[in-house]
């Protein structure tokens, strides 16, 4: 497969932040999957239909490794989410263990037991803001509560000092730009220096956190080195935080931008677990997609993918097919079904699903009942995509009440 001038480049121009690029649609038309350019130049299939993509994740054809790296097309010049990962040839079996080793630690015990937590500390960024705030002029509710609530709970589920926030959030920044070349790996690089130090922290002084559980599993397991727990450490630091931090925002600007789904929900709290599904079936923080490459030659969609191939599963464009989703562009919090794969499917749905879930419904369950007059100090469109990030967003969410 082949790059050719004719083939649409990632990312799409899109109206603003909550919405996606009106081509998905026209492409969806055209065909479920079909070719285009990455940000880092290269070819791919880009995945738009629902069905296909759950086809993908559940395709053991399928993985994030590629047969040669060296030849693999790359999603962007970002260290994450971005090039191949992982052993070819032991992939799944090495995910597999990966996901055995970490589902303790994302139990749904361990989240239950947390989720009273995440309310105390969603209070404390509720009081922060409210100081920001007393003197009339806008507060920031990236800066008081989007970036902070996911850093500290994540850091308690970890076991990493909260203290060390600037140095997770500059370095995780990094990781994710997709304009500055090497400087990306090498903060992958730090990221994980960081981690294998805070894990040699953890085995002189073990806690009850994911990092000591990670280091009590090299006991049983000589193959988990300290090199791949510093790297899957250092990526559920990344994840944790940046995209639930990104689904806050963008659940808010859902609510603030129609001022009748705000009203609704703070009339009826009980209805947050339909507003929190449909912020994650149509959040699009990046307008990029999930990267695969494919182990062997596949039929998908109607199209012969090829052994090696890229393929970019564009989520926000699954989730509004409107084969499975009726009206797909409504923000509809009483959809029945609502099946999205905001969280990926089959053996790859995300672990650290039910902790975002536990979030978001702290979040909007209770910022409206702390700021019911809560409402956007700008236009959506004034707000800029982060479109030099891999996970995309915007970096302000300016705020008054």
């Amino acid at each position: 497969m082949t790059a050719t001038t004719d083939t649409p480049r990632l990312p799409f121009d899109r109206p603003n932040v909550l919405e996606i690029a009106p081509l998905f649609a026209v492409l969806r038309r055209q065909g479920p999957v079909v070719g285009v350019t990455t940000p880092a130049g290269d070819p791919a299939w880009l995945v738009t239909g629902f069905e296909q993509v759950r086809a993908v994740f559940t395709d053991p054809r399928f993985g994030r490794s590629h047969p040669a790296p060296e030849e693999a097309s790359a999603l962007s010049d970002a260290a994450v989410l971005s090039r191949p990962q992982g052993d070819h040839e032991t992939e799944h079996a090495e995910h597999a263990r990966m996901r055995k080793l970490l589902v303790p630690a994302f139990s749904a015990n361990r989240i239950r037991r947390l989720a009273g937590h995440v309310q105390e500390l969603a209070d404390g960024c509720f009081d922060a803001m409210e100081r920001a705030g007393a003197g009339g002029e806008p507060v920031d509710l990236h800066e008081h509560l989007s970036f902070p609530l996911p850093v500290l709970v994540i850091c308690e589920l970890l076991g990493v000092p909260y203290e060390d926030r600037e140095t997770f959030r500059v370095l995780s920044d990094r990781m994710g730009r997709m304009d500055i070349g090497a400087g990306a790996e090498a903060a992958l690089d730090e990221f994980a220096a960081y981690m294998g130090r805070l894990a040699a922290v953890k085995r002189r002084d073990p806690g009850q956190d994911v990092v000591s559980d990670l280091v009590r599993a090299q006991a049983d397991d000589p193959a988990f080195g300290d090199d791949d727990l510093a790297r899957l450490a250092a990526g559920l630091l990344f994840a944790g935080h940046e995209t639930t931090s990104n689904r806050i925002d963008l659940g808010a600007l859902y609510l603030l931008t129609d001022l009748a789904r705000r009203d609704a929900l703070a009339a009826d709290p009980e209805g947050v677990h339909g507003v929190v599904e449909e912020i994650l079936r149509l959040s699009a923080p990046s307008g990029l997609g999930v990267l695969r490459y494919a182990h062997d030659d596949v039929d998908l969609g109607g199209v012969r993918i090829a052994r090696g191939d890229a393929v970019v599963l564009a989520i926000g464009a699954a989730n509004r097919d409107e084969t499975v989703f009726p009206d797909p562009e409504a923000f509809d919090p009483a959809r029945k079904p609502n099946a999205h794969v905001a969280f990926a499917y089959g053996g790859w749905f995300c672990i650290g699903a039910s902790l975002a879930r536990t979030e978001l419904r702290v979040v909007f369950g209770s910022l409206f009942r702390r700021f019911p007059g809560l409402r956007l100090a700008v236009g959506v469109d004034e707000l800029r995509i982060r479109t030099n990030r891999v996970t995309g967003g915007v970096d302000r969410v300016p705020v008054l009440w």
